[in-house]
């Protein structure tokens, strides 16, 4: 999965399946830009358990979604967040923990779980 190329955009696991498709929809974006300034998901620690939200596709179609729960990783949380395909899920990821000024990165990683309304 490659991440988006600026703060504004989403990065899309196109391996996994569409936004309301059975299964895992994994979507990555940053949590700030190169200049500090806010990225698309750096709010997303504000969802709590059981808050709805929905996505629009290009066509302007609504898909809505309940949060599960939100978890913090280190690393190993692939199984997780690919893996769930007994319903329309949509994981949600940004980046979380401390700047790794020799990595260029940060040290965790918040994973937002979601699942569709019926």
């Amino acid at each position: 999965m490659q991440p988006p190329s600026n703060s504004n955009d989403v990065g899309w696991f196109k391996f996994g399946t569409r936004p309301g498709e059975l299964g895992s929809t994994v979507i990555a974006g940053h949590f700030n830009g190169k200049n500090g300034e806010k990225g698309v998901f750096s709010d997303l620690s504000k969802l709590a358990t059981g808050d709805k939200f929905y996505i629009k596709d290009v066509k302007d179609n609504k898909t809505s979604f309940t949060v599960r729960e939100n978890r913090t990783y280190d690393s190993g949380y692939a199984d997780e967040v690919f893996g769930l395909s007994d319903k329309a899920y949509l994981n949600l990821i940004t980046c979380d923990g401390v700047w790794d000024t020799v990595k260029k990165s940060y040290s965790k990683r918040l994973v937002v779980f979601a699942e569709i309304d019926k």
